[in-house]
């Protein structure tokens, strides 16, 4: 089985810090994680490039 990284942010609401494991298998993608911490929703960009490096951004949905 693949070892999927993980990416470390920091909430866009309450500062903590989190661990996502991020599916670089499906390419580039956006998808919404709730806070593991004080559970408001946090919109996750993906991004791989062509070395298969992933970047990893977040935000709140009220900076969109």
């Amino acid at each position: 089985m693949a070892h999927l990284p993980t990416a470390d942010i920091a909430c866009p609401y309450c500062g903590e810090t989190i661990t996502l494991v991020v599916d670089d298998s499906a390419g580039d993608q956006r998808y919404i994680e709730d806070c593991h911490v004080c559970c408001r929703p946090i919109e996750v960009r993906v991004s791989v490039d062509d070395d298969g490096m992933v970047a990893v951004d977040a935000w709140g949905q009220d900076e969109a």
